[in-house]
C-alpha cells in the first residue's frame, strides 16, 4: 500500500455513506454511457437513468450517522423506495440483505464487512425469479467471494477494496463471453458496469478522501456516442412493470403469495424487501390484470410502468430530434401516441388504500365500478418531481431537445412539477427543455399535442414549435356536457350548495375551458337533448368565425353522445374527427360517466 492512503481497519456508518455518495456519483455522472450499452434482457436503453434514480432516492435521504446498522439500514430503505428497473432493485435487495445481516455493530471490521455482503448475495439470488449469470449478479457474486476468501488475510478496507475491484473487472468482461446477446452486440452486461462504476467511485473516496461537498451532485449526462450497440432482440413482454407493496393491511399475504399470485403473467420477476414491505419488478403484456391481481393482496403506494417496445424504438430509431412528452389526460388514442413517439407520463389515480397509473394500470371498467362502490370517492394526483425528473434524464440520453405540453396549470399541478424538473435536469445535461401549458385539457389537449407532432414531423425547429403552441391556445375551444352534477361536488370542483340545487333541478351543465385555462359554465340543460343542442349552437359559433384545423371528441362511457357530436360535425365541416377516445379516468373523477367533451381547433 501507498504510505499517502491511510490505513482504514473498521467501517463506520459516516464513512460508509460518504463513500456510497462517491459511487453514486459515478452512476449519475455515466448515466448516458450505461443506457447506450443497454441491451439485457431487453434493448430499451434506460438502465444508466434506473440506476441513477436509485442513487437519487439515497442521496435525497438525510442519512448520515457514526453507527454502520444504523446506517446501512436506512441506505438500504431508501434505495428500495427509489429503486427502478432490474438493475436497481437487484441491487436495493443487496444492500437490503447486507443490512440486515449487519449485527448490533457500530462498526465493520473486514471479517464482519465479508460476512455480511456474502449473506446479502443470497438474498438477491433469492429475489430473482430466474437468475442469470453474466449479469450484475454474478458480479455481485464474485466481487463478494473473493473478499470472503481474503478477509483473513487482509485488515485494510482500502487494500481489500482495490484488490477485490480487480476481481469485479474481470467479472465485469467475462459478462460478454456468457451471454450471446451481448458478445453480438459487443459490450458488457450494463448493470454489471454500473456496480464496477459504483465500486470505482467507493474506492476513488477512501483513496483521496475527496470533500464531501463535491460528492452526490449530478453531473452532466454524458451521451458517449463511441458506444454504439445493435441489437434487435425481439421484447417478449412489452411493459416493464414496478410497484412497492404493503402487506400490513392484508393478513395472510406474504412475499410468497405475491410471487405465485403474479409468477405466471411474465418474466425477469424480482421481488426485493421485507415480509411486510416489497419491491416487485416484473416484464409483463398486460399491466391492469397484473396490478388488478396485486391489489387484491396488497397495497399498492407506488407504481411504474414503462413500454419498452417504445423505449426500444427511441433509443435505436427515434424518427426526429425533438421529443414529445404530454400527460395521460390528454386523450390521445395509443396508436397516435406510437406513430409519433410521443411520451406520455401518467397522472395517479388513489383508491383507498392502493394507488394506480391513469389509463396504465385500472382499466376503465373496473375504476367506474370502484367509483361507485368505494367507501371513499377516489382521488386524483399529479406526477412526482422525480418522475419527471426520470422522464427527463432517460429522453435527454437519445434527443437533441424536449417539449412537453400539459393540461391546464389551474386543474393539476402537474405542470408545476414539470417545469421544477425539467429546470433541474436540463442544468445537468444541458439539453434544451420547454415546458407549456396547454390551457386546456381532455381533447382539447390531444390537439394541441397531435399538431405539434405534426410540425415536429415537418421538420419545425424547437423555438418555431414553442410560439405555434403557445398561439392555438385561443384557437382551441373545449366544450363539456356533464349528465350530473354529482361527481363535480363528489371531487370537490363543485360547492355542495350548488351540487345540492343542481340535483333538486335534475340540471347537466354546459362547461367552457377558457383561454385562461378555467373551467366556466356557459350553459345549463334539463335534459340529454338539450344539452347536446347547447353544446353543437356553441359549436357552431366557433365554426363561423372560418376554417378549422381538425376537432375531437372525449367521452366517459357515453359513445353514443360522441358519435352523434361527429356525425353533427361532419355534416357541418365536411371533416370527420382526428379521433374519438374514451377520458382519462383521472378526468373521470371529476365529470363522471355520461360526460362527453367537444374540442374544436381553428386553422
Amino acid at each position: 500500500m501507498e504510505n499517502s492512503i491511510p490505513l482504514v481497519r473498521t467501517l463506520d456508518g459516516r464513512s460508509f455513506y460518504y463513500a456510497f455518495l462517491a459511487g453514486a456519483q459515478r452512476i449519475f455522472e455515466n448515466q448516458g454511457l450505461l443506457n447506450k450499452m443497454n441491451v439485457f434482457p431487453v434493448a430499451d436503453a434506460d438502465t444508466g437513468t434506473n440506476l441513477a434514480s436509485t442513487m437519487r432516492s439515497i442521496v435525497d435521504s438525510p442519512i448520515p450517522t457514526n453507527n454502520i446498522k444504523m446506517t446501512a439500514a436506512a441506505l438500504a430503505d431508501a434505495a428500495l423506495v427509489g429503486a427502478r428497473g432490474n438493475s436497481g432493485i437487484i441491487f436495493a435487495q443487496f444492500l437490503y440483505g447486507f443490512s440486515n445481516e449487519i449485527q448490533n455493530e457500530e462498526n465493520l471490521t473486514v471479517e464482519k464487512f465479508s460476512r455480511s455482503i456474502t449473506k446479502a448475495v443470497t438474498y438477491a439470488y433469492e429475489a430473482i425469479a430466474n437468475p442469470v449469470e453474466g449479469t450484475m449478479i454474478s458480479v455481485i457474486r464474485e466481487w463478494a467471494e473473493f473478499i470472503n476468501t481474503v478477509k483473513e488475510l487482509i485488515d485494510d478496507f482500502v487494500e481489500l477494496l482495490i484488490k477485490a475491484f480487480q476481481v469485479a473487472k474481470e467479472s465485469l468482461a467475462d459478462t460478454t463471453r456468457q451471454l450471446e446477446v451481448l458478445a453480438r452486440a459487443n459490450v458488457v452486461d450494463a448493470g454489471a458496469k454500473g456496480f464496477v462504476l459504483f465500486l470505482e467511485g467507493m474506492i476513488d473516496f477512501f483513496k483521496n478522501r475527496q470533500s464531501i461537498r463535491r460528492l452526490a451532485i449530478p453531473m452532466n449526462d454524458m451521451t458517449m456516442d463511441e458506444v454504439v450497440t445493435d441489437s434487435h432482440e425481439e421484447v417478449t413482454f412489452r411493459y416493464c412493470c414496478e410497484a412497492m407493496l404493503a402487506l400490513d393491511l392484508h393478513p395472510g399475504q406474504t412475499k410468497d403469495t405475491i410471487k405465485s399470485a403474479i409468477s405466471n403473467m411474465g418474466d425477469s420477476m424480482v421481488v426485493a424487501g421485507s415480509e411486510k414491505r416489497l419491491r416487485i419488478h416484473i416484464h409483463a403484456d398486460e399491466p391492469i390484470k397484473l396490478f388488478e391481481a396485486i391489489s387484491k393482496r396488497a397495497s399498492i403506494t407506488y407504481q411504474k410502468v414503462d413500454d419498452m417496445v417504445m423505449q426500444k424504438e427511441i433509443s435505436h430509431n427515434a424518427k426526429w430530434p425533438i421529443a414529445l412528452v404530454t400527460d395521460s389526460t390528454c386523450d390521445l388514442p395509443a396508436e397516435i401516441l406510437e406513430k409519433y413517439q410521443i411520451s406520455m407520463i401518467p397522472l395517479t389515480l388513489q383508491v383507498g388504500a392502493s394507488l394506480f397509473l391513469d389509463r396504465t394500470t385500472i382499466a376503465s371498467e373496473q375504476f367506474y365500478n370502484l367509483l361507485e362502490s368505494s367507501p371513499v370517492y377516489p382521488s386524483t394526483s399529479q406526477p412526482s418531481y422525480k418522475d419527471f425528473i426520470n422522464k427527463y434524464s432517460y429522453l435527454g440520453s437519445h434527443y437533441k431537445s424536449i417539449i412537453t405540453i400539459h393540461l391546464s396549470k389551474h386543474f393539476s399541478g402537474t405542470f408545476s412539477n414539470s417545469q421544477r424538473a425539467a429546470k433541474a435536469v436540463s442544468e445537468q445535461n444541458g439539453k434544451e427543455i420547454t415546458v407549456l401549458n396547454s390551457n386546456r385539457i381532455s381533447s382539447g389537449l390531444g390537439l394541441t399535442v397531435l399538431r405539434a407532432a405534426e410540425a415536429i414531423e415537418q421538420g419545425k425547429t424547437h423555438s418555431e414549435i414553442i410560439d405555434l403552441v403557445e398561439s392555438w391556445s385561443t384557437k382551441n375551444h373545449l366544450l363539456v356536457s356533464a349528465l350530473t352534477v354529482k361527481y363535480l361536488v363528489k371531487s370537490g370542483r363543485l360547492s355542495h350548495s350548488k351540487g345540492v340545487l343542481g340535483k333538486l333541478l335534475r340540471l347537466r351543465p354546459i362547461i367552457e375551458i377558457n383561454d385562461d385555462g378555467k373551467a366556466v359554465t356557459f350553459g345549463k340543460a334539463f335534459n340529454q337533448k338539450g344539452s347536446m343542442k347547447l353544446v353543437m349552437n356553441e359549436a357552431s359559433r366557433v365554426l363561423e368565425k372560418g376554417e378549422i384545423w381538425g376537432y375531437a371528441i372525449s367521452h366517459i362511457k357515453n359513445p353514443e353522445t360522441a358519435n352523434w357530436y361527429a356525425a353533427q360535425m361532419e355534416t357541418l365541416t365536411g371533416k370527420k374527427p382526428l379521433f374519438i377516445n374514451e377520458c382519462s379516468p383521472v378526468l373521470g373523477v371529476h365529470g363522471g360517466p355520461g360526460t362527453v367533451v367537444l374540442s374544436i381547433m381553428e386553422k
